[in-house]
């Protein structure tokens, strides 16, 4: 295991480190050296800054929203569906989405959300607008949309898995001691699905930040991340900056998988 480990993520991340320091110029990959300016640029970027703080308020809201209906739809699961075949019917369907590309998936909302989509046009028949909505599509809104879209259910299994653990005798105890249905899932549930909520939270945090697909489909050119930027200079042959850019991507995500890991012991859920 370990051999496989510094095979396939150890070594390949110690080669982008290395290139994250070479020098280049237009058409030339590589230039072997040792320079800090790929790092300089980096951090002394205005547009840079904004990018990586575009990227995080994104993350951030793909993070609050599946982590309410990951926690939501994994207590239906967990303490209404009674059947244990159903709950597995039931988490079949949520990973529906995967069964076709990211790609044709963030395609598919276009026709909802454009100006003469679905949703316009609803919206309005029932007259409740007067024009179509321009920000619907081509906006931070849809970037965030498609998230939820995509990963929800990485927060849902996780946060399932945690909530099928929990002793029914204590939600049952909390019950005869005078505790409401809200006060349960407060006191009780919410504190004993911590390490499936930690768990989804990387899962969906990290997955966002280095997301690309999306921001391109739905963005529309109007929204930038840093996975946008690292694939634009990757396609410009600019290696060193975009390796350097990969890692202090890199560096934040893991800052944020640490300081969960502090506050929420995880180890219970492996």
């Amino acid at each position: 295991m370990g051999l496989v480990f510094a095979l396939f993520f150890v070594v390949p991340v110690l080669l982008v480190v290395a290139i994250s320091f070479f020098d280049y110029q237009t058409y030339e990959i590589l230039i072997p050296d040792f320079l800090l300016s790929n790092y300089r640029d980096v951090f002394s970027s205005t547009s840079t800054y904004a990018t990586y703080w575009t990227t995080l308020q994104l993350g951030f809201m793909a993070w609050a929203i599946t982590l309410v209906l990951g926690f939501t739809i994994a207590y239906f699961l967990a303490f209404h569906v009674r059947s244990r075949s159903r709950q597995v019917v039931l988490l079949l369907l949520c990973t529906i989405p995967f069964w076709t590309s990211n790609e044709i998936r963030m395609i598919s909302w276009i026709p909802l959300l454009g100006r003469e989509g679905v949703v316009n046009s609803a919206l309005l028949a029932m007259g409740v607008v007067k024009k179509p909505v321009a920000w619907f599509l081509y906006s931070k809104f849809a970037v965030v949309v498609g998230y939820v879209h995509l990963y929800t259910v990485f927060m849902i299994v996780p946060i399932f898995n945690a909530m099928m653990r929990i002793d029914r005798s204590l939600l049952e105890a909390a019950v005869d001691a005078g505790a409401k249905g809200w006060q349960v899932v407060w006191n009780v549930v919410l504190p004993l699905s911590k390490s499936g909520l930690a768990i989804g939270s990387i899962f969906v945090m990290s997955i966002v930040m280095g997301d690309f697909v999306t921001v391109n489909v739905l963005g529309g050119g109007q929204v930038a991340s840093v996975g946008k930027m690292i694939v634009t200079d990757l396609s410009s042959l600019q290696f060193p900056p975009a390796a350097a850019e990969s890692m202090v991507l890199l560096g934040f995500v893991i800052l944020l998988i640490v300081a969960l890991v502090r506050v929420v012991d995880i180890r219970k859920e492996l």
